[in-house]
């Protein structure tokens, strides 16, 4: 998971996330036309993604097409996120909940 989050923590790897999300599948090429860096940056920012397992890469003829691999992120969700959510939305239906057994009176 240390790997994920260093990966994480780069803004310019986030976008790369951000781009493979909104259209998977990309080459090299198209994601470099979105970044403001070299083609060789984009390249050592894919290989950190792919080490983390953020990203999967499949070869078509000569074409390397990379791939957005949610897992990783939905286990921190699953592990840092959901159980601090969830007391705060518990404690958001509570009044709610209350209000609708009020108004059933």
């Amino acid at each position: 998971m240390d790997k994920v989050f260093k990966a994480l923590a780069d803004t310019g790897r986030r976008a790369l996330l951000d781009q493979l999300f909104e259209s998977n599948g990309r080459t090299l090429g198209e994601l470099c036309a979105h970044m403001n860096m070299t083609r060789q940056a984009v390249t050592q920012h894919l290989a950190v993604l792919e080490a983390a397992n953020l990203i999967t890469t499949q070869w078509r003829g000569r074409e390397k097409l990379h791939y957005l691999n949610p897992v990783p992120i939905h286990e921190i969700q699953e592990r840092w996120i959901r159980k601090y959510e969830q007391p705060r939305l518990d404690a958001l239906l509570d009044p709610r909940r209350r209000m609708e057994e009020k108004n059933d009176e």
